[in-house]
């Protein structure tokens, strides 16, 4: 037995009304169940009941066994003392408030639905080996419930993400062309590179990059040679131009990469190369100054995809690295990696953005992330396997990597819609 399985049946008055009834016997009429809290202090807040012929309106507090009140130190504790019933399983101690008086208890094991309670127990309390606890049923769920349910996942992934931006921002001093600075390098190094990229891009102020931005040459040797890719000796004209040009930068602005972590070129594809990926990210910055204000300002899908219509300079379109030439190639980034740019770093930060400033409408997001293809990874295709067609666009994608990570895989079902459903019967 699990406290949010009480929870549950509270909120949802999933217990027999005529059997409620205190520990003493006084029926118990509940009104309105409250609000969840899901910060310290009582589980629900101004719930309104009636005990016996008395009206109440407080906190309720609910816990496995009643002597946990005393476990918890709820006693000592005055964000307590407006509590008007105890919700327990089990009543196995009798509980007092601070001047002696004795706290309401209502027990609920004997007045749950026995059909409730099964569900509950196949769900979260059987052993199970699946995937996901409700694998078996997952196919059952009503199109309509799915996808508002993904929608409504896919806003709180953008809101998680949001919390980390917006502490960014408090410490890159309401800069938010530095925020994206640091969120797009990151993306561009992928799984592999990108905290390296990330420790690159946090090497220096952003205020480099604006003074250097008009100079393709100065960004490549800015990000390379912080990124420590200009540290060995090349017989390239090229490359000690780019060497000379970070050496110079490096004076200038007194810049430091001793503590920068190094990028990786172990198993990755030629295209993922650390110094492909950074020349392309500073063709970026190059051809569009004012990144940012593009994001912001962006109309359409279309709009943010012809951000990324920039192309590395000469020397990358015959090299990988910089120690091995090959025939002349399109190093302008692929579709698929801008629409993960667009997933991963732009609408974030347009919706952060619009958050924090009252602009916006959610809607606008929502569109342009449907038009987005769904993304491929093994959490989509386990999905998929499960129920077929469930992801045909980036919204769904999203939205089932934060339904796996942040209620799957922590047992979290009684917070999640769908779990809901299966308790009630309704899937």
């Amino acid at each position: 037995m699990k406290e949010d399985f009480l929870h549950y049946i509270w909120k949802f008055k999933k217990f027999n009304p005529g059997l409620a009834r205190t520990v003493h016997g006084d029926p118990v009429t509940l009104i309105d169940p409250g609000m969840a809290n899901v910060n310290s202090g009582p589980d629900f807040f101004n719930a309104k009941l009636k005990i016996g012929e008395q009206l109440w309106a407080g906190n309720v507090e609910i816990h496995i066994k009643s002597s946990h009140w005393y476990e918890h130190h709820h006693e000592k504790d005055e964000a307590y003392d407006n509590v008007i019933l105890h919700v327990v399983w089990e009543d196995d101690l009798e509980i007092y408030r601070k001047d002696n008086s004795l706290l309401p208890v209502m027990e609920l094991r004997d007045i749950i639905s026995p059909a409730t309670f099964q569900n509950y127990r196949e769900l979260l309390l059987a052993p199970n080996a699946s995937w996901i606890n409700c694998e078996g049923s997952f196919h059952s769920f009503e199109e309509f419930d799915l996808q508002n349910w993904l929608e409504r996942l896919y806003l709180e992934r953008l809101e998680a993400k949001s919390k980390v931006l917006l502490e960014l921002l408090k410490k890159y001093e309401n800069d938010w062309e530095a925020v994206l600075f640091r969120l797009i390098a990151k993306t561009f190094g992928l799984k592999v590179n990108g905290s390296a990229f990330l420790s690159m891009a946090q090497s220096f102020d952003f205020k480099v990059v604006r003074k250097c931005r008009d100079s393709l040459l100065s960004l490549e040797a800015l990000f390379l040679g912080q990124s420590g890719l200009l540290e060995e000796e090349v017989e390239d004209v090229y490359f000690k131009e780019l060497k000379k040009e970070h050496l110079y930068l490096k004076k200038k602005y007194r810049l430091e990469n001793k503590y920068v972590e190094r990028p990786k070129f172990f198993r990755l594809r030629p295209d993922n190369f650390p110094g492909l990926r950074l020349a392309q990210l500073a063709a970026l910055y190059n051809g569009v100054p004012h990144l940012f204000s593009a994001v912001v300002e962006a109309g359409s899908v279309q709009d943010l995809k012809r951000i990324f219509s920039v192309a590395p300079s000469a020397f990358w379109k015959t090299h990988y690295t910089f120690s091995k030439e090959h025939t002349a190639r399109n190093k302008k980034l692929s579709a698929a990696f801008v629409d993960l740019l667009i997933i991963n770093s732009l609408l974030p930060v347009r919706f952060s953005y619009e958050k924090i400033t009252g602009t916006g409408d959610p809607s606008v997001i929502l569109n342009m992330v449907e038009q987005l293809k769904v993304e491929n990874n093994t959490v989509i295709n386990k999905f998929n396997s499960i129920r077929p067609g469930i992801g045909t666009t980036a919204l769904d994608s999203q939205a089932l990597l934060e339904l796996k990570n942040n209620y799957c895989d922590k047992n979290a079902c009684l917070q999640c819609n769908l779990g809901i459903k299966l308790l009630k019967g309704e899937a």
